[in-house]
């Protein structure tokens, strides 16, 4: 019997994939925080100001259950909402001062856990890995693009 290649392709990444969620997971608890929120917070962190469905889609949480998370970190004085000068509909989550100041202590050492799970793994294999779920991810927006424009018709 010949071996299925892309079945033991996708078995081996939702291993890995649960290995290293589960380090993920594990060091975010250290913190004493539920990973969504950390997502939230570190997605602020970095890239400034969003609005709930910039956060939704950066973090892939739906924007349902983001405005739950977004506000059990307002009530903790991580966040904000700001409206938008231009645009009245629009509000904008900010992270607070508050927030910056707990990102700053613990991001450092969430950035060490994760140097760990690369640890054995060189920037050549690290740039491929990159390159290979980039180049899977983008073959299944494609598809799923094109499934959508056949709905259409």
């Amino acid at each position: 019997m010949e071996e299925n290649l892309s079945l033991k392709a996708f078995v081996v990444l939702m291993k890995a994939s649960k290995s290293v969620t589960d380090h993920v997971k594990k060091d975010i608890n250290r913190y004493n925080m539920k990973t969504t929120d950390f997502a939230v917070l570190e997605a602020l962190y970095h890239k400034g100001s969003l609005t709930v469905k910039q956060i939704s889609e950066a973090v892939l949480i739906n924007s349902g259950s983001m405005t739950y998370v977004i506000d059990k970190l307002e009530s903790k004085g991580l966040t904000e909402r700001r409206a938008c000068s231009d645009d009245r509909r629009v509000v904008y989550i900010h992270i607070t001062e508050k927030g910056t100041e707990l990102m700053d202590n613990i991001f450092p050492q969430h950035q060490e856990a994760i140097e760990e799970i690369f640890q054995d793994i060189t920037d050549e294999e690290k740039r491929t890995v990159i390159d290979i779920m980039k180049q899977l991810g983008k073959t299944q927006t494609s598809e799923k693009e094109l499934r959508n424009r056949e709905g259409d018709l």
